[in-house]
């Protein structure tokens, strides 16, 4: 029986948790917005790269077969060995037999949601297979027994000092020592002679270019790209909707992703890869894991187009406040609000409700994706297959009734004008309430004039004048 996500409790668990881990996330993620809008400001066609960025996407997920084909044909004249994978399972068990084969025993591998998002090292770990995350950020997630918080910034919820008391318990450094640099280099030293042992390396792709049978890794950290050379054998996992038709087409995304992601003009490492390395193996496995149902969805194929920057997550007021690990997701924010329900739409049948519709979201997606009118639609969906709350159904329809009837909506307001303020503080600020519930918020004060008495007022002035 699948369990619902109870993304409001879990969200309320990260807030309570102390004073420091809500402000520094929600300060950090806002810091990355501002550095977005900073950066795309300097780009006179900032938004017209977004709409042909849009326009390349919705072309190649119009021709996903065609130029899956090209990929494969392009990519094993090359050398590379391609596999198909219908789901995860299949992906997994992909994986392992190449593993199996070559009889490796320790893997290294760089950041891949794709791969997060099979539970693929779980399943290696099954079968006896040593995996580490070579990325920073998911290596933390990954002795904190977690998984990643943020598409872009997996640890992004965690404070120094946290990191600090994981590596000592885990690598056996000093508890004390909070220092940043200190700490990274604690981890490259520890991942190194893993790098060394490994029998082989895996990673994800940001993008993959049918003309070529290439794939290119966009990475800050230079992980991917060691792990792809060092180990003779390189398996890469990368989802169908992946698929870009020309390399022109590249420069388009490599001026957005970065800006989008972080607000830097690019990222440190852009790698491509065509073809194995000298003396060395490479595997691709084209995954669909449901991508190809969800191309076939009239209301949320759009989805497809993501290309994992994580603007979305960074602008979202919700997200920001609850933290990642409160969708219980893979994909998280506003983004995992619309592809999550695709694995699992009872699952995840809260999440639609877990956003406030600002549509912030949809404006700074750097390929026009629609995300805020997906979650509503995705609303209905959660309505529609009797998986939304009782109590919130009827408060719902009590509310529908009130602002479809303008005399209704008037007198709610002026009874609540006059009971608010007699209202004993122990009703209000009591589990009854969610808005002031465990002192998150003061309750609101009710002005004395609503805006359409002042906007009556005023015109009956200007008109006499």
């Amino acid at each position: 029986m699948t369990n619902r996500v109870d993304v409001v409790k879990n969200a309320a668990r990260f807030i309570h948790k102390d004073n420091v881990h809500e402000k520094e996330h929600d300060k950090n993620l806002w810091n990355a917005r501002i550095k977005r809008d900073k950066i795309a400001a300097t780009i006179p066609e900032w938004e017209e790269l977004r709409e042909i960025a849009s326009k390349i996407k919705e072309h190649s997920l119009a021709n996903l077969d065609y130029y899956l084909e090209m990929f494969e044909k392009n990519a094993t004249a090359r050398g590379a060995i391609v596999h198909w994978a219908r789901d995860a399972q299949e992906h997994n068990e992909i994986v392992y037999s190449i593993l199996q084969t070559k009889k490796v025993t320790e893997v290294i591998k760089s950041k891949s949601m794709l791969q997060e998002e099979c539970g693929m090292v779980s399943f290696l770990e099954s079968k006896g297979i040593e995996v580490t995350e070579s990325d920073l950020g998911e290596r933390i997630q990954q002795l904190s027994h977690e998984p990643p918080a943020h598409i872009v910034m997996p640890a992004i919820e965690k404070t120094t000092e946290d990191v600090a008391q994981l590596f000592a318990k885990t690598i056996g450094t000093d508890p004390n020592d909070t220092d940043p640099h200190s700490l990274c280099e604690a981890m490259r030293n520890n991942a190194r002679p893993r790098f060394l042992r490994a029998g082989a390396g895996m990673t994800g792709a940001n993008f993959a270019i049918a003309e070529t049978g290439s794939f290119v890794v966009c990475t800050n950290e230079g992980n991917a790209d060691i792990g792809a050379s060092v180990p003779p054998l390189h398996i890469a996992s990368i989802g169908i909707e992946k698929i870009l038709p020309k390399v022109e087409d590249l420069g388009v995304f490599i001026r957005l992703l970065s800006r989008s992601a972080l607000g830097t003009p690019a990222t440190q490492y852009t790698s491509h890869f065509t073809g194995p390395h000298k003396g060395g193996e490479l595997h691709i496995i084209l995954t669909d894991n449901g991508r190809s149902k969800r191309l076939g969805e009239a209301d949320f194929w759009h989805s497809l187009k993501c290309i994992r920057c994580g603007a979305c997550m960074n602008t979202c007021p919700v997200y920001r406040r609850s933290g990642g690990l409160a969708y219980e997701s893979t994909y998280s924010g506003p983004i995992g609000i619309i592809l999550s329900p695709t694995f699992d739409v009872k699952k995840y049948s809260e999440l639609p409700f877990h956003s406030s519709l600002c549509g912030s979201c949809s404006e700074v997606c750097p390929v026009k994706i629609d995300i805020a009118d997906q979650i509503y639609k995705w609303r209905k969906v959660v309505y529609k297959a009797g998986y939304m709350p009782e109590g919130r159904k009827l408060a719902f329809k009590a509310a529908g009734e009130v602002f479809a009837h303008p005399s209704l909506f008037r007198m709610a307001e002026n009874v609540g004008k006059k009971v608010l303020p007699v209202v004993p503080d122990f009703l209000i600020y009591s589990k009854l309430n969610p808005w002031t519930n465990k002192n998150d918020r003061e309750m609101i004060s009710l002005s004395k004039q609503t805006f359409r008495e002042w906007y009556l007022t005023n015109r009956k002035k200007n008109t006499n004048e």
